[in-house]
């Protein structure tokens, strides 16, 4: 099983579709609360290679970027083989 990690911030609509697009593919993700000045989200920035916008989503522990690239896979008939086992 893949493990998936999404970095999010409250109040924060990228984030709140990232989530949607990853429950309704019924999988288990981690959601970890990465607000503004937290050892979250500066793990989140480091992990990404620079990245501060949020979400920022891993799979496996390879970053896949934000909610446009995630909806950009799920789009393109991509994120399905990425998330399978």
């Amino acid at each position: 099983m893949k493990t998936i990690e999404i970095y999010t911030q409250a109040f924060c609509p990228y984030c709140s579709r990232a989530v949607q697009v990853l429950q309704g593919k019924k999988i288990a993700f981690t959601e970890i609360d990465a607000p503004h000045g937290s050892k979250a989200r500066a793990d989140a920035t480091s992990r990404s290679g620079g990245r501060t916008t949020m979400p920022q989503i891993f799979i496996d522990g390879q970053s896949i970027g934000g909610c446009d690239e995630l909806l950009a896979l799920d789009r393109a008939g991509k994120l399905d083989a990425l998330l399978a086992a």
